[in-house]
């Protein structure tokens, strides 16, 4: 397994991600409609909205999932955040990064990911909008199309938290 690099602006990432005040809080309906529907449209079991933290992936709204977080050393999400793009593994026992990931290996059995990054204006990646499947599967361009559109929504919507905080 290969844990993600830390990026190069952690500390402001960081600070942007802290400066939203939306770790640990309540679920939203905002964002738990976002990931239902990316649920039903890409057919997939598990789709999350994840925050990076320190050392946490922390999932803000998630479907098919009952874990709240899990350790930034085990997160496919920390990868992605590195990525100017989606990044896919069609599947993940074929990419050596992830083969002897405990995600992978064990619950919750993850074989595909997508994880789009969810960078705000400044290019701070936050997080991401996560597509995971128990079986290898591939997206095509119209749905890599509709996973930028939800990831664009999900960044909208942290951006009017970002305003109303700096109200």
């Amino acid at each position: 397994m290969l844990i993600a690099a830390t990026p190069d602006n952690e500390a402001a990432r960081l600070a942007a991600l802290y400066d939203l005040l939306i770790l640990d809080t309540p679920a939203e309906e905002r964002f738990d409609r976002i990931v239902a529907f990316a649920a039903t449209e890409f057919d997939v079991p598990i789709v999350t909205i994840t925050l990076i933290d320190t050392d946490r992936q922390w999932f803000k709204a998630r479907i098919g999932t009952a874990l709240c977080e899990t350790g930034r050393d085990i997160s496919l999400c920390s990868h992605a955040i590195l990525e100017q793009d989606i990044l896919v593994v069609n599947d993940t026992l074929l990419d050596a990064r992830f083969a002897d990931n405990p995600l992978v290996t064990g619950a919750p059995h993850i074989r595909f990911y997508a994880g789009a990054p969810l960078t705000l204006p400044s290019s701070l990646s936050l997080g991401t909008l996560c597509l995971i499947d128990r079986k290898p599967r591939t997206l095509d361009a119209m749905e890599l199309g509709i996973l930028r559109t939800l990831r664009d929504l999900v960044v909208l919507e942290l951006r009017n938290i970002s305003e109303v905080a700096d109200a």
